[in-house]
């Protein structure tokens, strides 16, 4: 039977269930991916389970979100999580070596194998083929500790590339594109595997931009074939004998296709404030712009940085705006310096950060009150900045330095008057340098973990009662992200590993009354539209709610690693039967789960719900296994109580 690479590589690591869409599958992990913003909480998770050592093929720990000091809180958090890499055979990436997603393709990443990352950006390493699946930390820790990784097995979307890209358009424009034509719900319960003769034309690092993004629409991964490029790439890298070819077999089957002439592609960018909202450059020409930023999580590659640097020979960045630079690996900067690309970003006026993910996440970098920020980043959720009412737009590297240089959004097409496209290839051997990368140690046996004040035992949280009385304690619309509720930036941040400080910033920009009211509630239910939790995956989304007593959500529909988080922390991720029913949830109305035990107990997909005095019927819409979690109160309760039979082992 002719197979595409998704079930190729799913069947490779299949631990439990079948390959049937939606149903629950188990597969086995071969690399964890942790960075510091959610990998203090994994990593005090992990400690939680009592191992000696890391029972994964490869893991590794990136310190590139907190990485302002602008206080002990994360020094103290960067000294922890580098001792416990350390006393657990965990690899560890110094600040400023670069971006977990742009490092491990780098170091890293092989084809064929799988990646379990708490960064919902993970599938950045789809660019290398390896099937990456962002996840909630305490998911990454358990499969840190040698347990499978279960999901409902996901739809595979296939997508012809034909043709090749014009001039001024890039791999950022092809995934815009993808944004344009599937919104940011389109890749829900999807892998979207790319095939066919345009493949060929996508160096890896342009395939990361495109998988990096494939997290806007939801996709639970992106894929890209093993091909001669892949090859050339690890040949760069100093690690061709990880190459393999893995590729669609001929004739194989999707559940879904799609197909993009890439020969018809034009700059594209997406408007403020969602990466669906996508529009040709040219039709928003002329907006003035104060700000622009390249690199971070994505963009930020070798390819991408010398583009920006070719272009801007003999420029100047316009004196209205600001022009940073975030390298997205020391390897990057290293080999951009190497070419001479340095001078000539500081002869043009560019400001060039430490290699980070910085302004992506809202560490520092916020534009001013109005202004517009042009950000080859992946994301420009409404307040994600730093600054609120923002105007970020995303766009390519070639649409950010055309703004660069003019002062105003302009289709970079328009730069040919000025030279030729540069066309950057990535080197056939890059300078090489693994200094900040400290690799594990066989004796670990004199190793002390180093804990600050600012790091706190992880809560307990009691299991599901019998019945259920919850106040509504706030009412939403549809597409909240989690950085509604749960916001990044440098003050949120770094209580990453102190659940109860950083409760008091649940829902902070959208409502900042709600942990009084949620705390008063005592048992308190959130109630919300469509695409419930979509964005990053930050497991505090779901654990400080759950904390200020939270006990149920009950929305339209979730985002896949958020419904996934609310389960693994005890609370009831319930979708209306009715989606009318939604109108009936005043905030502040008393809401009633009669016998609610014994529903999820006893396998109960309907779970009725009362009122006002009226019955409501919401959906349970969970594997057995997550239902045993939600009865113990979360998955760390259960793996407590019944060790590695969690989590599909």
């Amino acid at each position: 039977m002719s197979r595409n690479v998704t079930t190729k590589i799913l069947e490779a690591h299949l631990v439990d269930g079948k390959l049937v869409p939606a149903q629950e599958i188990s597969i086995r992990i071969d690399h964890t991916l942790l960075q510091d913003a959610t990998g203090t909480m994994a990593m005090l998770e992990f400690i939680a389970m009592g191992l000696p050592r890391v029972k994964v093929g490869l893991a590794a720990q990136y310190i590139d979100h907190n990485l302002l000091q602008t206080d002990y809180k994360n020094a103290d958090d960067h000294a922890f999580l580098t001792s416990a890499a350390m006393k657990f055979g965990v690899h560890l990436s110094k600040p400023g070596n670069g971006v977990s997603h742009q490092v491990h393709l780098e170091r890293f990443g092989v084809p064929g194998i799988t990646l379990l990352g708490a960064d919902s950006h993970s599938p950045t390493a789809a660019g290398l083929s390896v099937l990456a699946i962002g996840a909630g930390g305490l998911d990454v820790a358990l499969a840190m500790a040698g347990h499978p990784f279960s999901l409902p097995c996901p739809k595979v979307m296939g997508v012809k590339l034909i043709g090749r890209l014009p001039d001024w358009v890039s791999g950022k424009d092809v995934i815009l594109e993808m944004l344009r034509r599937h919104k940011v719900t389109g890749g829900v319960g999807k892998v979207i595997e790319y095939y066919g003769p345009g493949v060929a034309t996508l160096s890896v690092t342009d395939r990361a931009t495109i998988g990096n993004m494939g997290a806007e629409l939801g996709a639970t991964s992106s894929i890209f074939p093993s091909d001669e490029r892949t090859r050339e790439f690890l040949l760069s890298q100093g690690r061709e004998g990880g190459w393999m070819p893995l590729s669609a077999d001929e004739g194989a089957s999707y559940d879904e296709y799609d197909e993009i002439d890439l020969s018809t592609l034009e700059p594209l960018i997406a408007c403020p404030s969602s990466p669906d909202n996508v529009v040709p450059v040219r039709q928003v020409e002329g907006i003035k712009v104060d700000q622009v930023l390249v690199g971070s999580s994505v963009n930020s590659s070798f390819r991408d940085l010398m583009t920006v640097c070719r272009i801007l020979e003999g420029q100047r960045i316009a004196s209205t705006l600001s022009f940073h630079i975030n390298p997205g690996s020391r390897q990057a900067l290293e080999n951009v310096a190497d070419q001479g690309g340095i001078v000539t970003l500081l002869m043009a006026g560019a400001i060039i950060h430490q290699s980070g993910c910085l302004g992506c996440i809202g560490m520092g970098q916020a534009p001013g009150t109005n202004q517009v920020s042009l950000r080859t980043f992946p994301r420009n959720f409404p307040g994600r900045s730093g600054t609120k009412d923002d105007k970020v737009y995303l766009c390519s590297p070639e649409t950010a330095v055309a703004a660069g240089i003019y002062g105003v959004i302009t289709d970079p097409r328009r730069l040919a008057e000025i030279k030729s496209y540069p066309a950057v290839r990535n080197p056939a051997k890059y300078l090489l340098d693994d200094s900040s990368i400290i690799f594990p140690l066989e004796d670990t046996s004199g190793v002390e973990i180093k804990t600050g004040p600012n790091i706190v035992p992880f809560p307990d949280f009691d299991p599901l009662p019998d019945t259920l009385r919850a106040d509504v304690v706030i009412r939403l619309g549809d597409n909240i992200t989690t950085d509604h509720i749960m916001p990044a930036g440098n003050k949120v941040l770094p209580l990453r590993s102190n659940i109860p400080a950083i409760s008091e910033h649940v829902f902070e920009q959208v409502d900042p009354e709600f942990p009084a009211r949620a705390r008063a509630a005592g048992n308190g239910i959130i109630v919300a539209g469509d695409n419930y939790g979509q964005g990053s995956s930050r497991e505090h989304a779901a654990i400080a709610p759950r904390y200020l007593g939270i006990r149920a959500k009950i929305a339209k529909s979730f985002a896949r690693i958020h419904k996934a988080n609310l389960v693994n922390f005890g609370i009831l991720p319930l979708v209306f039967k009715n989606p009318e029913d939604y109108d009936r949830f005043e905030q502040g109305c008393q809401v009633f789960f009669p016998g609610i035990r014994r529903l999820v107990a006893g396998a109960d997909v309907e779970i009725p719900v009362l009122v006002s005095g009226v019955e409501v019927i919401t959906l349970l819409d969970v594997s057995e296994r997550q239902r045993q979690e939600l009865l113990a109160g979360g998955t760390l309760n259960y793996v407590k109580q019944h060790g590695t039979q969690s989590k599909g082992a």
